[in-house]
């Protein structure tokens, strides 16, 4: 086969191939026959089969969040079990509260008041002694020396004071007869002034030893308790010494210095003018246990511009021993009681949007939000001086779960249950253990 003929047949494909290539070049170009239609159903169909199965997906999770709250529904449309109180009258106390602390009307650090060696302590630690019980000893001996000197010393200025006088009645009837000058009877009558202050000085010197004596012999100055002893016999004890030999702190009666707000000063002015002594009542450090009962003594003359705060001190007997120096308490003084009022368990007491407020049961067991306007609170009760009256019931548990116009079902009335043993009230019907706190933020859910 010649190069020609080879080349012929490889250019008829191409040819042909560019002949196709043209020809379906015009095919593109000319308009869709009718036939290439059926092409399109395939993609509808598929389409339709995303969108139903798209709504099928948007129906389920429709259903399932749908679910929970036609349940909560049906939970909060069934009666919700809880405890109420009924209103009543009663007293109610006005109290005020401060912070305090313990405070002893004597606090006494024993000193000696000369100095020497301690030769005997006369106290046990922790004893209670009484105004002049023994204590401590200090070294007598070198006071009582002293005495004897100017004891002396008193006899020789004593014995020339009498000389002098003697001398001086015998120059003045000297001086009358003009035997001696009259300068010599004026000198005599100067010396015997000079042995007066002689006398006198000796004199104090014995009473100064003689006081001395009295204080190497220490004995308590009050009624109280002794502390840990501070010196052992054996030291040598100064004036100077800072420490002391023992503090005496008295308990009976005892002191509580406590503070209140300025605001409270004028009640407690008021009251006291009244001519009865304040009662004070001391809690312990928790304010839940009481301590002891006192009175007012006095209240302070200024307030404390830094804290706005003012001191009052009380007394206790304390007999008990309950108050203990430096204590730290709580002091609620009663200013005045009020009688036959109104009053409302602390567990009612709800605050929220509408302000202060309580669930009132009413006849068809259902509950109403009702505003109320409280006084002073007395222990677990606020008196009310609007929005309740005697005989009105309010819950006092399980209020967290109700709302307005909802039912309930009496778990427990004053305290007592009122469900029978066999009851088939739902879970939870019975009293709820756990009491609703009055401080409670949460608001009445409205129907």
């Amino acid at each position: 086969m010649d190069e020609r003929t080879h080349g012929a047949e490889f250019a008829a494909p191409n040819e042909t191939y560019l002949r196709d290539g043209v020809a379906l070049r015009d095919d593109r170009g000319k308009k869709p026959d009718v036939s290439a239609k059926p092409r399109a159903k395939p993609r509808l169909g598929l389409w339709l089969g995303l969108a139903l199965l798209l709504g099928f997906g948007l129906y389920r999770v429709v259903s399932v969040i749908g679910s929970p709250k036609e349940a909560n529904t049906d939970r909060l449309t069934a009666p919700q079990p809880v405890g109420i109180a009924t209103i009543k009258t009663g007293d109610i106390k006005v109290i005020v509260t401060g912070l305090g602390a313990v405070t002893p009307i004597a606090t006494i650090t024993v000193k000696t008041q000369i100095n020497g060696q301690l030769l005997d302590v006369g106290f046990q630690e922790g004893q209670i002694v009484k105004k002049g019980d023994f204590l401590a000893q200090i070294d007598p001996r070198p006071y009582e020396l002293l005495l004897s000197q100017y004891e002396g010393q008193l006899v020789h200025d004593q014995g020339l004071l009498d000389q002098a006088k003697i001398d001086l009645v015998r120059y003045q009837t000297l001086v009358k007869q003009n035997s001696i000058a009259r300068q010599q009877a004026e000198d005599q009558a100067y010396i015997v002034k000079q042995y007066e202050g002689s006398v006198k000085t000796d004199q104090a010197q014995i009473d100064t030893e003689k006081l001395n004596l009295l204080y190497a012999r220490i004995v308590s100055p009050i009624d109280g308790r002794v502390g840990l002893r501070l010196v052992d016999a054996g030291n040598y004890v100064q004036t100077t010494d800072t420490t002391g030999l023992a503090v005496l702190t008295q308990l009976h009666p005892i002191t509580v210095i406590f503070t209140l707000p300025e605001d409270d000063i004028p009640e407690v002015m008021a009251a006291s003018k009244a001519g009865t002594p304040l009662d004070v009542t001391a809690y312990d450090r928790a304010n839940i246990t009481p301590l002891s009962e006192g009175k007012v003594a006095t209240i302070d003359n200024e307030i404390d511009p830094t804290t706005g705060m003012v001191k009052l001190r009380a007394n206790f007997d304390n007999l008990d021993d309950k108050l203990f120096p430096n204590q730290f308490v709580n002091a609620r003084l009663l200013l005045k009681s009020l009688h036959k009022v109104v009053t409302v368990p602390e567990p009612a007491i709800l605050h929220g949007a509408p302000g202060t407020f309580v669930y009132l049961v009413g006849a068809d067991d259902k509950v109403t939000v009702q505003k109320v306007t409280l006084g002073p609170l007395d222990g677990n009760f606020y008196a009310v001086t609007a929005g309740l009256k005697p005989g009105d019931r309010v819950v006092v548990e399980g209020s967290d779960r109700l709302r307005d116009g909802a039912k309930v079902s009496i778990a427990a009335s004053d305290g007592q249950s009122v469900l029978p043993a066999n009851s088939n009230a739902p879970e939870g019907s019975t009293a709820p253990k756990h009491r609703h706190s009055s401080q409670s933020n949460g608001e009445p859910s409205q129907p």
